[in-house]
Formats: C-alpha cells, sequence, structure tokens
C-alpha cells in the first residue's frame, strides 16, 4: 500500500508543478492574446494562435526545466519533436474551440471570444498533460533500494558536499 500512496504523492507533485508552469502559460496565452487583439488588426483565431505558439515556446522551458526536470534527458530531438507534435495537436483543439464559436456560432465579442480562449486552453490541457508525461516527458524507471546500501549512500552524500574552506579546517 504504501508503494501506491508514494506513487499517488508523486502525480499530485507532478499535476501541482504541471499546474504552476500552466498556469503561467495560461497567463502568457491570454496576455498576449489580448495585447495582439487591442495593438493590431489581427483576426480573432490568427491572433489566438500567435499568442498559444508563444505560449508553447515558454511552457516548453517551463517543463523541460521546472516539471519535468528529473525525466529522461536523453533524446532531447525526440522530445522536442514530440512537444512540437502534441503541442501542435492542442494548438487545434484550443483554437478549433475559438473558431466554432467565433465563426460557427457568431459569438465574437471580446468576452465572448476570451471565454471560449479560456474553455479551449483547458481542453486542450487535458489533453496535453496527458500526452506530455506519457511520450515527451518519459518517467526514468523507478529503481527500488538495495538491500545492505546504506552504508554506501552515507559515502556518497559526503562525497556531495562541498569541501571546507582553509579558514574552516580544524588542525
Amino acid at each position: 500500500m504504501a508503494h501506491g500512496s508514494s506513487g499517488l504523492k508523486r502525480l499530485v507533485h507532478e499535476l501541482a508543478k504541471f499546474g504552476a508552469v500552466g498556469g503561467a502559460g495560461l497567463l502568457v496565452n491570454l496576455g498576449v492574446f489580448n495585447l495582439v487583439r487591442h495593438l493590431t488588426d489581427l483576426q480573432v483565431v490568427r491572433a489566438s494562435v500567435l499568442a498559444t505558439v508563444v505560449s508553447i515556446v515558454f511552457n516548453y522551458v517551463g517543463f523541460r526545466y521546472f516539471t519535468y526536470r528529473d525525466r529522461d534527458k536523453g533524446g532531447r530531438t525526440r522530445e522536442l519533436t514530440l512537444f512540437m507534435a502534441f503541442s501542435a495537436v492542442g494548438l487545434v483543439i484550443e483554437n478549433g474551440l475559438l473558431f466554432t464559436a467565433t465563426y460557427g456560432f457568431g459569438w465574437d465579442s471580446p468576452l465572448q471570444n476570451n471565454v471560449f480562449k479560456f474553455v479551449g486552453i483547458g481542453v486542450a490541457t487535458l489533453f496535453r498533460f496527458w500526452s506530455y508525461r506519457t511520450w515527451v516527458f518519459r518517467a526514468l524507471p523507478v529503481t527500488e533500494p538495495v538491500p545492505g546500501a546504506e552504508p554506501f549512500r552515507a559515502v556518497a552524500e559526503q562525497a556531495r558536499r562541498p569541501a571546507p574552506k582553509a579558514s574552516q579546517r580544524v588542525g
């Protein structure tokens, strides 16, 4: 039972870190979207796609170096390719909902644009979380502790500590 409990704790921890990066990415996405809409004559979906691309770049850095920094770092080309592919699917989900609301139903006020952009981000985030953790940022295999290896752990921890400065040495 303890193993299942630690697995749940790891998932909750991962969700929290994913949510922190995603929340910041959400602010980037909505901020760029509204800034572009306010400062340019770009159509709503084009402005949204631009904002989504900016947030994808922002999120990759956050996921790689914060959320999934302990994950397999081998094959960065593969990782980045998969990240971009799954992000493109998320972009289509996110902006497809906005496109449908805007051009399919005529809901085109700034408030409606933001509501449907937000809903699209939410739906796309569910897909992204699943795809990133499953395919992009793969977990390294969990290793069980080896019985009798405790003395070696103490030696390894001692080796990682910085050496004392000359002024701190006794003797």
